[in-house]
């Protein structure tokens, strides 16, 4: 019963947190922290190859279950959703004080944690989509932070409308692999792998998925929406834009890559779709000087690396896949956190009209410093052994190479924008 009382135990933490964020608390923190804390608890018995799973009766008649499933897939993603929001609450508390929203922006944070928690230890497809369009809903109320400001208003509705409408289409792809393998139980599907494969619907199921994934992890051309959203709040681009929801395509991507790998038409939408993505990515973060959309179009880059990773076959590149998701999710919501205190502290974002930072913000600049280093691949970082195994992974395939250019082209931007966050700011 852990992993339906760590969800329930979220959501009903939604009023309490609402309260107690209205005084700016850092205590707000201690939420995540306990299910973080609870989720490590768990880390042996996975580490072990166990899997948890918990059905719960929900709508028999349907064949719907309230499901749980925590493997090491859904536990890594857990881990993230809840030690980065730990840090998130507890920035935020100083970062918005004396906010006039700060109860309402508490609740439906929290409600977002619970949201993406119950997405990725869900066991029943239906129950999937249901906490999936839960993020999009309270996402679409975090990037409206300010529903004065218009722009505020439009980002959070292209934003909504985009991974709302992929989520229908994901719907669609749900009720057809729920159909060709007669249960909508993820654990079921995944051991009738081979007989789904086969199916002639097959095709149409990964187009389905596909989109819905791309949509929400922001793949080119669906991409323009986590720019914009750079106007919410920085604790919300740092965990909802960098490290959790736009991870949750990422997450349905790798979920079901255990049936449909082998399938052409699977292998070329993910690498292509990734490398298009991630060439994307790079020239537009190359051009904004906004420290945030600077950020945002860098979090494209490596959304389209996971991607591209996810669609090669092969261990190394699932390996691969799982490292540079972990460092990615820590060196960017650092360094998000980091342009919202540059903001905080200087009242702009536009890097061309900052430098010099280093005298006035010393501890600032040396967390910039190590997580810029990280995001650029430079070793003895953890974000040099990511990179390392993406290029040994386009290496170890034939036409590989194509995969290695596109990657050392992202790298090259990524070099870029570490410079812009970590050296322009406070050494130029």
């Amino acid at each position: 019963m852990i992993l339906l009382a760590l969800v329930l135990f979220a959501f009903i933490s939604a009023p309490l947190v609402g309260w107690v964020g209205g005084r700016s608390s850092p205590f707000m923190a201690m939420i995540p922290f306990l299910v973080f804390a609870s989720l490590c608890t768990l880390l042996p018995q996975i580490a072990a190859g166990d899997v948890v799973l918990e059905p719960h009766r929900w709508i028999p008649s349907l064949g719907i279950e309230s499901a749980f499933r925590l493997d090491g897939l859904s536990l890594t993603f857990a881990l993230l959703i809840s030690g980065i929001g730990s840090a998130v609450f507890l920035y935020a508390s100083a970062y918005l004080r004396g906010e006039n929203r700060l109860p309402r922006f508490y609740v439906v944070l929290t409600l977002f944690m619970a949201s993406m928690l119950g997405a990725v230890l869900a066991d029943d497809l239906v129950l999937l989509v249901v906490f999936w369009e839960l993020t999009s809903l309270t996402s679409f109320l975090l990037i409206g932070y300010s529903p004065e400001d218009a722009a505020s208003r439009r980002s959070a509705q292209q934003g909504f409308l985009v991974t709302f409408a992929g989520g229908l289409i994901m719907l669609a792809g749900v009720i057809l692999l729920g159909s060709v393998a007669g249960t909508f139980s993820i654990t079921e599907i995944l051991g009738r792998s081979e007989m789904i494969a086969a199916h002639p619907l097959v095709p149409a199921i990964i187009v389905l998925l596909a989109a819905g994934a791309f949509a929400k992890s922001a793949q080119a051309p669906l991409h323009s929406w986590l720019a914009h959203a750079m106007v919410a709040p920085t604790p919300v681009s740092a965990y909802l834009h960098s490290a959790t929801m736009v991870k949750l395509g990422i997450y349905l991507l790798a979920r079901f890559d255990l049936i449909f790998s082998d399938h052409t038409l699977w292998i070329a939408l993910l690498t292509g779709f990734g490398a298009m993505t991630m060439l994307t990515g790079s020239v537009l973060a190359m051009r904004e000087t906004d420290l945030k959309r600077v950020l945002a179009y860098s979090t494209i880059v490596s959304l389209g690396t996971l991607t591209m990773l996810i669609g090669i076959p092969g261990m190394l590149a699932a390996i691969a896949m799982v490292a540079f998701l972990i460092v990615h999710a820590l060196y960017k919501a650092c360094l998000f956190l980091v342009a919202g205190i540059i903001d905080h502290e200087t009242g702009t974002r536009n890097s061309s009209a900052l430098g010099g930072l280093r005298h006035f913000m010393p501890v600032t600049a040396t967390v910039a410093l190590l997580g810029g280093l990280s995001m650029a691949g430079l070793p003895p970082f953890i974000g040099f052994a990511a990179k390392e195994l993406v290029y040994e992974t386009g290496l170890a395939i034939s036409a590989g190479w194509v995969l290695v250019v596109v990657a050392l082209i992202a790298n090259i931007a990524m070099v870029v924008v570490a410079g812009v966050v970590a050296i322009r700011c406070f050494a130029g």
